[in-house]
């Protein structure tokens, strides 16, 4: 965590256990993502050992790291009533970002892991990487973001503890 507040990827956050807890969820979701960087591109792919499409690699890293299940698809989970609009100025570690890659709003998803850059599985032939937002073909694609309640998502996990995830 303290590394990610040093490399300016989180803005340290008042001490209370709920917010150390939101910025522990926080920072195991963008490190869980870190953690898959190289594994290939599979349409339809859902795990590393099979690859990753975009939706199937947010999916995963949500449900991983945090206990979220999200819909399947981009344009799903860019809808999902289980995350919020936020603006691109608002963006922080974790948050979703969507892009008009294939002439549709919502058609590519990616997490947001700070300054300016964020962690996705871009296409056939590729794999898992970190792009720069600020890329021109990034920048005029951008779609929107979407932000999941980590307060609630850490409430949760309080009240029902799991044994493994």
């Amino acid at each position: 965590m303290n590394l990610l507040v040093e490399r300016k990827l989180l803005k340290p956050l008042e001490n209370s256990a709920l917010v150390q807890q939101v910025r522990d969820t926080t920072s195991e979701l963008v490190m869980s993502a870190m953690n898959f960087l190289g594994v290939p591109y599979r349409r339809g792919g859902n795990s590393e050992e099979a690859g990753f499409d975009c939706s199937g690699f947010t999916r995963h890293i949500f449900e991983m790291s945090i206990g979220l299940v999200l819909p399947r698809r981009a344009d799903e989970q860019a809808s999902s009533g289980l995350l919020q609009k936020i603006t691109r100025e608002e963006l922080k570690p974790g948050d979703l970002v969507f892009f008009n890659t294939m002439r549709r709003t919502f058609s590519h998803v990616g997490i947001y892991i700070g300054d300016d850059k964020f962690i996705h599985s871009p296409r056939a032939g590729g794999e898992v990487r970190i792009e720069n937002m600020r890329e021109s073909y990034w920048s005029r694609r951008f779609t929107g973001a979407r932000r999941a309640d980590m307060s609630a998502v850490a409430a949760t996990v309080v009240a029902t503890p799991t044994t493994s995830r």
